[in-house]
């Protein structure tokens, strides 16, 4: 048994989950669930727990009474009163902050699993030595091996021009759908873009770090594209930019 075991990983699962650890600790987390089973399937139960408790939380709307109270003219407190609450006051004030920015940072969003999936998978094609099913920089050689693999069809080109070579394609399996996954290089760094249908409307580009991986994503014409990559911030997005445009 390695130094990084099972035991060092479910440790830290949940810190890994909720995007805690520091990126060279969470890399050494993605690398084990990569070849490790159990504790890739012990990741997931977690995940969907959390993704069940965030969809599944009861709401209660504050009753008619309570809002009626919250709203009523404020009535003259005692001196005393008054006294006790400049005291307390400013206390609660920064509990009740911390208490909000703890279920803000701890609740993930909606596509929060998706871009977790995105990463993990990213993680496994390069450590699994399976990145590409067809190797090629032909987009005329790329884009037909889809046919018939999926139910839509995914838009391939090559940016070798633009210094951004196609390197080829896979079938990936990201939020319960099959899923189109190119592979295009930039010097000697790896961009991984998934591409999947959506019933959702369209949202504008946006970036976020997971895991110490960068991630720009968007929704166009009922198409969502997630790119993964250790490639710089700004020449990800540059490069999705260029994605964005010719798809």
């Amino acid at each position: 048994m390695n130094e990084f075991d099972c035991t060092v990983c479910q440790t830290l699962m949940h810190g890994y989950l909720d995007q805690e650890l520091d990126p060279a600790t969470a890399a050494q987390v993605a690398g084990h669930l990569a070849d490790c089973a159990e504790c890739a399937r012990q990741h997931d139960q977690a995940r969907l727990l959390m993704t069940s408790v965030k969809q599944r939380a009861p709401y209660y709307a504050a009753p008619a009474s309570l809002t009626a109270r919250v709203l009523a003219p404020e009535v003259p407190a005692s001196r005393t009163l008054e006294r006790w609450r400049a005291w307390f006051a400013p206390a609660f004030s920064a509990a009740g902050l911390a208490l909000a920015v703890m279920l803000y940072v701890a609740t993930p969003g909606s596509e929060q699993p998706l871009m977790d999936e995105a990463v993990s998978s990213h993680v496994r094609s390069l450590m699994g030595e399976h990145l590409n099913d067809v190797v090629s920089s032909d987009r005329h050689t790329v884009k037909p091996w889809f046919t018939g693999k999926l139910d839509f069809s995914p838009p391939v080109f090559d940016y070798s021009a633009q210094g951004f070579p196609l390197l080829g394609g896979r079938l990936d399996y990201l939020q319960h759908q099959t899923t189109a996954a190119l592979s295009y290089g930039r010097n000697k760094h790896i961009i991984n873009v998934f591409i999947l249908p959506t019933p959702q409307a369209d949202k504008p580009r946006q970036s976020e770090t997971i895991r110490g991986f960068n991630v720009v994503s968007w929704q166009e014409n009922h198409m969502r594209f997630v790119l993964v990559s250790d490639l710089e911030k700004s020449e990800l997005e540059a490069f999705g930019l260029l994605l964005k445009n010719g798809a």
